[in-house]
């Protein structure tokens, strides 16, 4: 009977197979069982499953949606990014993590528990929410794109938390004074790398990717396959910028057991890329007297030091490659020291002002060295 399905043994496997229907279509799959009492379990289970699908109260999963992997799914998805044009250095670095844990695994094997699971170890190895958000964010896409396919690859995905990030928004900037203290506790290599974070506000993975080829006369640019926003810049080399690029050209020439090699990357360490340097920067800054202090704080420093260096908002965004006015206006920080300075204006401002209404005139702007 059609109904009740059958069990069966291919020649060549050690396996039972079961065979079964579900809007006129026949479905085989392996029972993975060589008992035949267990291989009939598998399919009667297999049936229950098939007639919840047929009153709409299950979804049905085929033998076909068993065997697609997450990796499967995240390829589909970094093609739709390609197409879209929203390929990004940043997409790709958030989708390794899920390739990593999730890759290999069967699709319909990926739970909400296994998903909290991912979760708590990524908060336990001290990673913020908006970091596993992303990640998980992109996980979530694949899924869904499997399912809007034609014909579906998938029929369910699993329910993916998302973590508060409302205490994400960091407020950290370094003083010129403070940076200082910072770039004398590096390593020789990283304190132009340090530097240059802190003049230009690029991010920690753009400059690391910055080769002598992209030196052009006194401008410096930025590739686009190598910037967050997939869009790339340049920058004027002048004053310490064009000093710290003089430094960086003296040190290219690196010993090597064949002889002096001319480092290819303008940043590097003993010709290596420079990758990961967390242990000695929380170091730097413990030694600086401010521990736990945040490298990407370098870039909202230079953000603050453009704004009330008086450089316009478009020029500063186009140096540090902020697309949305909303983002920059967050990394353009206000400290204590600001809002003293802005009462002390406001105050200059009101005296001068009673005095010119006093004497007939109309008020001036005040100026407050």
């Amino acid at each position: 009977m059609r109904g009740d399905g059958r069990i069966y043994q291919r020649p060549g496997s050690p396996f039972f197979w079961c065979a079964y229907y579900l809007d006129g279509k026949q479905y085989r799959e392996s029972t993975e069982e060589t008992d035949e009492q267990k291989a009939r379990k598998f399919l009667r289970n297999k049936l229950k499953e098939v007639g919840a699908a047929q009153i709409g109260k299950g979804a049905f999963i085929g033998p076909q949606q068993r065997r697609i992997t997450v990796n499967e799914l995240l390829d589909a998805l970094e093609t739709a990014y390609r197409i879209d044009g929203k390929d990004s250095p940043q997409f790709k670095s958030h989708l390794k993590a899920i390739r990593v844990h999730f890759g290999a695994w069967r699709a319909v094997n990926v739970t909400s528990d296994a998903i909290d699971d991912f979760i708590e170890a990524r908060l336990e190895d001290e990673y913020k929410p908006a970091s596993i958000n992303r990640g998980l964010q992109f996980l979530g896409q694949s899924f869904k794109l499997a399912i809007r396919s034609t014909p579906p690859k998938l029929s369910t995905a699993p329910y993916i938390r998302h973590l508060d990030e409302s205490g994400n928004v960091r407020q950290g900037f370094f003083g010129v004074l403070e940076f200082r203290a910072v770039e004398s506790n590096l390593p020789v290599y990283l304190k132009d790398f340090a530097r240059f974070a802190f003049l230009t506000g690029w991010r920690r993975g753009e400059i690391a990717s910055l080769r002598w080829e992209d030196c052009d006369g006194d401008v410096i640019q930025l590739r686009g396959e190598n910037a967050k926003n997939g869009q790339g810049r340049s920058v004027a080399l002048d004053g310490e910028l064009a000093e710290l690029i003089d430094r960086r050209q003296k040190a290219r020439a690196t010993k090597t057991k064949s002889g002096v090699v001319l480092a290819s990357l303008i940043f590097h360490h003993g010709g290596n890329p420079i990758v990961d340097f967390r242990k000695a920067w929380a170091s730097a800054c413990k030694l600086a007297g401010c521990p736990g202090r945040l490298f990407h704080d370098l870039r909202r420093s230079a953000v603050r030091n453009m704004t009330r260096a008086g450089v316009s908002q478009t020029v500063a965004m186009a140096i540090s490659g902020h697309k949305t006015d909303s983002m920059f206006r967050r990394y353009n920080i206000t400290s204590t020291a600001d809002l003293r300075d802005a009462m002390q204006r406001t105050e200059v401002y009101r005296i001068t002002a009673a005095a010119e209404e006093a004497q007939g005139k109309p008020a001036t702007m005040a100026k407050v060295q």
